[in-house]
């Protein structure tokens, strides 16, 4: 057995430097970096920045879903991930509908309320169930997959850390957003939501930085397999040469 396929032991050490560097560098592409927080704050900005000035619901709910598009567009024109803008789209969209069916301009902001909530309780659900969410999105982009949860009970028990963490933030933040979405006004409520976008998910990310920066390593599932495909392709190559040679043998013996 190789020292990849030996469960990695949590030493209690600070990986290095460049372990350091690994972790950030795939927490941003994961939730996006600075560009994903613009395009999740701007909708709803310019939303409750219109709405405040005119009460005007549909000039703020296309002007946000305008932006959104803009953005969309922006990306695929830098030939970019489109992926968190989408997700920007889709989610103005049904908060757009929503408001425009209601009539209420507070619905808005309701889908993506209700959103949170339900993403709090699946990074909760999830790690009660040993599977921490958090884990199971970042794995792929460690080119770790799933290894964690049998072979790397460090790495395991952080992504479950960094999972509780995430749920518990949302569900602060739900703690806050729903009692304003029935007792507090559209404008009050705009602005609050506007300044819990970016704080909460930077405490977030940042404490999960903190727990995988010191976790082992991840295993590079995708090297192994890499590795493994080679040996056997060298092992063919061996035993089609023993093949030859026996081959051979055999006619200067019948010669």
């Amino acid at each position: 057995m190789t020292s990849l396929d030996k469960p990695t032991e949590d030493t209690g050490q600070s990986p290095p430097a460049d372990a350091r560097a690994v972790t950030e560098a795939a927490l941003f592409e994961a939730f996006g970096g600075v560009r994903g927080m613009v395009e999740t704050v701007l909708p709803g900005l310019l939303f409750v920045a219109i709405f405040t000035v005119d009460k005007n619901l549909h000039l703020a709910a296309i002007a946000a879903l305008a932006v959104s598009l803009i953005l969309v567009v922006v990306r695929l024109a830098m030939k970019d991930t489109v992926k968190h803008a989408f997700s920007g789209v889709f989610g103005v969209a049904f908060g757009v509908v929503f408001a425009m069916f209601t009539g209420n301009a507070k619905d808005f902001y309701l889908p993506g309320m209700l959103y949170t909530l339900g993403l709090a309780l699946a990074y909760i659900v999830t790690t009660l169930a040993g599977v921490p969410l958090i884990g199971l999105i970042l794995g792929p982009v460690f080119k770790e997959n799933l290894s964690w949860r049998t072979r790397n009970p460090g790495r395991k028990k952080a992504y479950a850390k960094a999972s509780w963490a995430w749920g518990l933030i949302l569900l602060a933040k739900c703690a806050i957003l729903f009692p304003l979405y029935w007792w507090s006004d559209t404008t009050k409520l705009g602005w609050v939501l506007v300044a819990l976008k970016i704080p909460p998910f930077l405490l977030a990310v940042w404490l999960t930085w903190v727990f995988l920066a010191k976790a082992p390593a991840p295993i590079d599932v995708f090297a192994e397999m890499e590795a493994e495909e080679k040996a056997e392709e060298e092992r063919k190559a061996a035993l089609a040469a023993e093949g030859g040679e026996s081959t051979a043998g055999r006619h200067r013996r019948d010669g």
